[in-house]
């Protein structure tokens, strides 16, 4: 089912295969555009009553027998009521990525010469709205990455919207100190967010991911409000060479593929027959896996094996494709590290398994996708904060740069500007 591709003698930037995984999300983007300004613009004008009508149609919830809000004490009875194991796994990944996130926070600095006084002065947002997914499947760590950060960096009200929470993910909320919580989900909940309604507060900051649906309500809110990144398909690529368990490389990009049938699960090797050895895993395993059907179109769509003449090249390929997740399984895993420049998170060795990050070691799941990690990062405390520059000059710093400035507005064309440098003493 998955396309095997060798590159050992050509170019893989001329690969079909390689192209079609690298645009899966935008095929459809622009598909989606008008639906989600439609909901926008609905949800802005009626407000609860648009919320109410598309959560019946989306999500099949009746908000007015339901509650559009969820009381905090569900939240609490949802922590009491699940069973022990889980909530322990809970608390044990909220200690631990609250810690991990805790070495992220920037401080606030003054620094002073000759009659300047300059700093920086940082402080969170006001409010920030987290979307946890709420279809396919439920996300309590998707509570915990989106609301520890926030915690950390001193956000006062953190809002959180679900279509359909379990108990689990009102559990983790609890767990978290989330401020409110709203049953809503899909591009509506984004707007809601955005522009705010009787019931739903607007915020400053929206994060978390969605599927396309939020993706695009994301992508088109930006501005009015601030958004972590446009998350898309979830995707890992998998560096590998003979040393590697096809067992273990094969079920990990099952891993991935399970979420999604637009996910892509990427194998980059320098051997041969482990290439062909995890193709046969994964048909394997797939015969077993509860969401095959999911996992078996995100392989055959989005899904490849590429053959490199060694492991430099499998990095240049990986650094072109800029996964969410890179996972290196090689016998010296730290050789490859300064080789790799983009990528969203990166797994050292055969044991730190991927899963393994998306729950509990501490850095953060919410990752660049769609090649995005060329240029962003993973969410943390930085991305619920902002920060002001602070600027004080007397008369004798005045006089110390005040020609360099004039001379530069000057040079500009900006006379009001050298003016105003001017009338105070040039």
């Amino acid at each position: 089912m998955i396309a095997i591709e060798d590159f050992t003698n050509k170019d893989f930037k001329s690969s079909k295969t390689l192209e079609k995984i690298l645009n899966r999300a935008k095929v459809f983007e622009q598909d989606y555009l008008n639906k989600v300004r439609d909901i926008i613009d609905n949800v802005i004008k009626h407000k609860d009553e648009a919320l109410y009508r598309y959560a019946l149609e989306f999500d099949n919830v009746d908000l007015r027998k339901e509650g559009l809000e969820i009381p905090k004490k569900a939240l609490k009875e949802a922590y009491d009521t699940i069973d022990n194991k889980t909530r322990e796994a809970i608390e044990v990944a909220y200690e631990r990525v609250y810690k991990f996130h805790e070495n992220q926070k920037e401080k606030s600095f003054i620094v002073e010469e000759e009659g300047i006084i300059l700093g920086q002065r940082v402080l969170p947002v006001e409010s920030a709205g987290l979307y946890v997914p709420g279809g396919k499947a439920a996300y309590p760590s998707s509570v915990i990455m989106n609301a520890v950060p926030a915690k950390v960096a001193g956000v006062p009200n953190i809002y959180m919207v679900c279509p359909k929470p379990t108990k689990e993910v009102l559990a983790a909320a609890y767990v978290c100190g989330v401020d409110r919580v709203f049953r809503i989900g899909g591009a509506q909940s984004i707007a809601a967010l955005a522009y705010g309604t009787e019931t739903v507060p607007p915020v400053e900051k929206i994060v978390g991911p969605g599927n396309i649906y939020v993706a695009t309500a994301k992508r088109l809110v930006y501005g009015i409000v601030g958004i972590d990144m446009i998350a898309g398909p979830s995707e890992v690529l998998i560096i590998a060479d003979a040393s590697a368990d096809p067992a273990f490389v094969a079920m990990d990009m099952l891993s991935q593929a399970e979420h999604d049938e637009l996910a892509s699960a990427i194998l980059v090797t320098n051997c041969e027959d482990l290439a062909y050895s995890v193709a046969k895993e994964i048909d394997n395993f797939l015969t077993h896996l509860e969401r095959k059907d999911i996992a078996s179109k995100s392989i055959e769509n989005y899904g490849a094996i590429f053959i490199v003449k060694n492991l430099e090249k499998a990095c240049e390929l990986s650094n072109v494709i800029a996964p969410e997740h890179l996972e290196i399984n090689t016998e010296n895993p730290f050789e490859l590290l300064g080789f790799i420049k983009n990528a969203g998170a990166i797994f050292l060795g055969e044991y730190t398994v991927e899963a393994l990050g998306d729950y509990c070691l501490g850095p953060n799941h919410t990752l660049p996708t769609g090649r995005s990690a060329r240029f962003s990062s993973a969410l943390g405390v930085y991305d619920f904060v902002k920060r002001s520059s602070i600027l004080f000059v007397s008369k004798r710093g005045f006089d110390k740069v005040k020609h360099h400035a004039y001379n530069l507005a000057k040079s500009e064309g900006l006379h009001a500007h050298a003016s105003s440098i001017e009338l105070r003493g040039l």
